[in-house]
């Protein structure tokens, strides 16, 4: 069957994701200067690029339907007043039905390509529609496959743009382009449509034919055709060029660029003024052309800031964009941002390369974003959940299908485990023994050598593989070693696993892996350990799991552990009375923590609110109670944003973690702490400790203490191993009330052997062994495909320590929202069913305002997308109600939720009320109601 406006929407491999802020840091922030402007221009001599040539035949329709089909529809041509033409397209059953046109022969794999498309659309249409420029890649011998490059929305009556790039890894049997979306019945409008291959030298310029009257770009003069003007310099000077070094350096669209010269810090930069020109609680899509000249510095990063002050000059810095510029080619830069107020002055700029260094922008425009075309549910074909993919994993026939993966050698020897590694036979069921034959890997001069294998044609796109190994390290390991399962995939590394072995024990190796873009190539293969190490591998296996079969004995842990068996008792009357008396149940508020991460500014937004206070009844602020934001320089306090979010979630009686009193990671610390000799470090902390936890007593729940100590070593290689004890210790003393967490990341994926369950258990115990009242466990929960049975064995490892474990920044992420939709219900189930586990906190849920991207819940403008309807509808899942009539004993019962309820009985007589509390009990919550 056709698919409907289908996309190759991908996400590759594994992250290491940590929880950074959209805002720009307030040390930088406050580092930057008041914007000042340069009237000096320059204007050098004249020198063009290229033009590219535009594979598309009859771009412009002049040639009538030459070249171009429908795709089961009409069309035909329109001469314009102008003389311009354009192409109608119209009986449109389907919204992908479109035009097209092969272009097989005009591409190769390898190259890539900009396409820019001018298109309109009219009929019977109530506000806008969608457009796409879609690839359809038909193969000979797999299923057609198709590639999106670009969208755009467009209203009636005005012209508008598709945009996109394109690459292809592989030559399909056929490659054909077309333009479709719109809904059925709308007829599409085609003005021209431009193809152009990107020359090893990057000179092509950009069609620019489509600029439609009433473009709606923010930005004023956004290719410099009008000179200077509207631009100004922020703390240098800016100069208008059309070529520079001897005219080496051309635009690559339009006729000028401008540089920002004679900088002497990094903020220093070409800006625009826009107050005025934005709308809050709308979406911009931020594109623009950037390179660098001079200082020698080839490659750096460049960024793109939106700085904005408030009628109370509240400043805000927001990052939109960065990308690594270098001096030989123009970059493109794009990114998003929304505004949740309204600000009396808002400033574009672009900035970040060392002082010294010129910044070149060609073009920058500011729009209203388009939104996404909504994700189709992926669909597998027969996806063989729990079959290996692995040739000759039990090595019958010796190394076949095995090859060595550099200059290593292997061979086949007998002696490794006949049982399946145990996360494997949670996944897989009963199985047969394994052989207890393994590859010995012998001569590697490389940590990366070992024994490899390719599967592409094995895999399918957007399953979840699980990936399980027996693996051991010689005797001549000198310290642990580290064991890694990767994939190469079109030489992109992804992480299938990893394992820290320190002895001659073998050891389970487990993770996994997802693939969403279909790949040339895929090897895996196994590597790690110090070259000189040999390495010993059995009964690999990797096979796409089942998650959704799993839900159902989850299902079953939760209902024993979160619910309980609730008589209402009836009293006042007589029991004959009451033999048809109506009773209903409804739960107001579930008592298991759902909490969501928010910031100072997400609290402008009404919609936000709105969304928070009716979806999560707990909160942890992102950034507004670190140190680096509550005392950016030293002895400079801003507290006002954590009062303020205090107050909102008081307001609506929602709970609050504290994150965090320190950071372990010296990166994450702010300069002018990092910068102080030990003593006045050691007075900094205990200044820090007594500051935030007097001013708070008794109003954060929780407290991170310190941040990341599996992953960072700052404080404790700074003032000596006891100092995490002791701020343990003191934050207790000083706030007695607040639960102390300690708080990590990829605790629960096997992914990472610094933060194994194992480490983190160790921990825990020398910081109690040392005094320290750890009252928590915080998994910090950033993962990417996550696996029921892995989840699950992290925190039966961690429940033995007694404490309560907290989710506490989960997040999970995919392109496509069904995906993303079934991760999250996953990391959800798993999590609610497990015994140890007393609360989920997600890493926000706004799109625009989560530290990863295509992890969010709410796209940007308010719209609730799958992985959103997939947590509500979990939810409500979660809640209990009930409704019926009184029994002979004059006794109503059910079960419920733990949590609180309000109860209605009508009588022939009268109508009774009542609120009661399921709390956690084993045998029946008796409730006397007196009528």
């Amino acid at each position: 069957m056709r698919r409907v406006c289908a996309c190759c929407l991908t996400s590759l491999g594994k992250t290491h994701p940590k929880h950074r802020s959209h805002l720009v840091s307030k040390e930088t922030a406050d580092n930057q200067k008041s914007e000042s402007t340069s009237n000096s221009s320059e204007v050098m001599a004249n020198s063009s690029g290229s033009q590219g040539k535009n594979i598309i035949q009859n771009h412009n329709f002049s040639g009538g339907m030459h070249s171009w089909h429908p795709n089961c529809c009409e069309s035909w041509v329109v001469s314009a007043e102008s003389g311009n033409c354009y192409a109608v397209v119209t009986n449109r059953k389907e919204c992908w039905q479109g035009l097209e046109q092969d272009i097989t022969s005009r591409v190769s794999p390898g190259s890539t390509y900009s396409v820019s498309a001018c298109v309109g659309v009219s009929g019977s249409l109530q506000g806008s529609a969608d457009v796409l420029a879609t690839l359809r890649l038909e193969h000979q011998d797999c299923a057609t496959t198709y590639k999106r490059i670009g969208i755009t929305s467009i209203s009636k009556e005005r012209w508008d743009k598709v945009e996109g790039s394109f690459s292809l890894s592989s030559m399909p049997n056929r490659v054909v382009f077309y333009l479709e979306g719109p809904s059925p019945g709308i007829d599409l409008l085609i003005k021209s449509v431009v193809i152009t291959h990107h020359s090893a030298n990057g000179k092509e310029r950009v069609d620019r034919e489509c600029i439609a009257a009433g473009d709606e770009n923010i930005i004023l003069n956004p290719i410099f055709n009008d000179g200077l003007n509207n631009w100004a310099g922020r703390g240098c000077k800016i100069v208008l060029h059309d070529s520079m070094a001897d005219g080496k350096i051309v635009p690559q669209s339009g006729k000028y660029f401008a540089s920002a010269t004679e900088r002497t810090q990094t903020w220093n930069g070409i800006q625009q003024e826009v107050t005025g020109r934005l709308q809050r609680k709308l979406a911009y899509e931020v594109t623009a052309l950037v390179r660098i000249f001079g200082n020698n510095v080839s490659s750096t990063d460049v960024r793109i800031t939106l700085w904005t002050q408030m009628p109370d000059l509240r400043e805000q810095y927001i990052g939109i964009a960065n990308v690594q510029a270098t001096d030989k080619d123009w970059t493109q830069m794009q990114g998003k941002f929304l505004l949740n107020s309204s600000p009396s002055k808002v400033i574009i700029y672009v900035e970040g390369p060392p002082a010294g260094t010129d910044i070149l922008v060609n073009s920058l425009t500011v729009k209203h974003a388009a939104k996404a075309a909504p994700s189709p549910p992926p669909v597998v074909e027969n996806p063989a959940f729990g079959v290996n993919i692995i040739e000759n994993s039990d090595l019958d026939n010796g190394t076949n299908g095995w090859f060595p993966l550099g200059n290593c050698t292997l061979s086949v020897q007998t002696g490794s485990p006949h049982i399946l590694p145990p996360l494997a036979r949670d996944s897989l069921g009963p199985h047969e023994p394994l052989s207890g034959r393994y590859i010995l890997v012998t001569n590697r001069t490389q940590t990366w050598m070992g024994p490899a294998q390719m599967i592409t044609d094995k895999l399918k796109l957007f399953l979840t593989y699980q990936v399980s190994a027996w693996v051991r390290i010689g005797s001549s390991a000198s310290g642990p070693q580290n064991i890694n399962i990767a994939l190469g995939v079109d030489n992109q590394w992804v992480n299938g696993g990893q394992v820290e072995a320190n002895d001659d024990r073998w050891h389970e190796l487990s993770g996994s892996f997802r693939i969403e873009k279909q790949p040339s190539k895929v090897m895996v293969y196994i590597q790690g350990p110090a070259s000189g190490v040999d390495l010993m591998v059995a009964g690999v296996q990797i096979f796409p799991v089942d998650r959704h079969a799993r839900f159902n004995h989850l299902k079953h842990l939760t209902d024993k552990l979160r619910k309980r068996d609730v008589v209402l008792k009836f009293s006042g009357v007589d029991s004959s009375s009451l033999v048809g008396a109506t009773v209903i149940v409804k739960q107001t508020q579930n008592s298991f923590p759902f909490g969501s991460c928010i910031s100072r500014t997400n609290i402008d937004n009404e919609d936000f609110v709105d969304f928070f206070v009716k979806n999560f009844n707990w909160a942890v602020f992102g950034n507004e109670l670190k140190w680096y934001w509550t005392e950016p320089q030293q002895g400079n306090f801003n507290y006002r944003d954590a009062d303020e979010m205090l107050d909102l979630c008081k307001s609506h009686g929602i709970q609050t973690r504290g994150h965090c009193i320190f950071w372990e990671v010296e990166s994450m610390v702010q300069s002018w702490v990092r910068s102080l000799n030990n003593n006045d470090l050691m007075s900094a902390v205990q200044n820090r400790l007594n500051g935030l936890l007097s001013r708070y007593k008794g109003k954060f729940n929780h407290y991170d203490v310190n941040n990341e100590m599996l992953h960072g070593s700052f404080f404790q290689g700074r003032l000596g191993k006891d100092i995490r004890a002791n701020m343990f210790k003191t934050a207790h003393q000083l706030d007695p009330s607040a639960t102390l967490f300690v708080n990590d990341y990829h605790v629960e994926d096997g992914c990472d052997p610094k933060s194994c369950p194992e480490s983190y258990i160790e921990q825990i115990l020398g910081l109690q062994e040392q005094g320290a009242p750890v009252g928590g466990t915080g998994i910090q929960g950033h993962i990417d495909s996550p696996v029921g049975p892995i989840i699950s064995s992290a925190l039966d490892k961690l429940g033995i320590l007694g404490l309560p474990i907290w989710f506490t920044e989960l997040d999970v992420s995919s392109v496509n929202e069904y995906v993303r939709a079934d991760d999250l219900e996953v990391m959800l189930r798993e999590a609610f069913a497990h015994a140890a586990v007393d609360g989920i906190m997600l890493w926000g849920f706004w799109e625009l305002f989560m530290s990863r991207d295509n992890a969010h819940l709410v796209n940007a403008e308010g719209d609730v997308n799958e992985a959103g309807k997939r947590y509500i509808a979990l939810r409500k899942e979660w809640s209990s109600h009930a409704h019926g009539h009184g029994d002979e004993q004059g006794e109503f019962t059910f079960r419920g939720f733990h949590g609180t309820y309000d109860v209605l009985i009508v009588t022939s007589s009268k109508r009774t009320t009542k609120s009661f509390i399921v709390d956690k009990g084993e045998s029946p919550l008796v409730v006397p109601i007196s009528l």
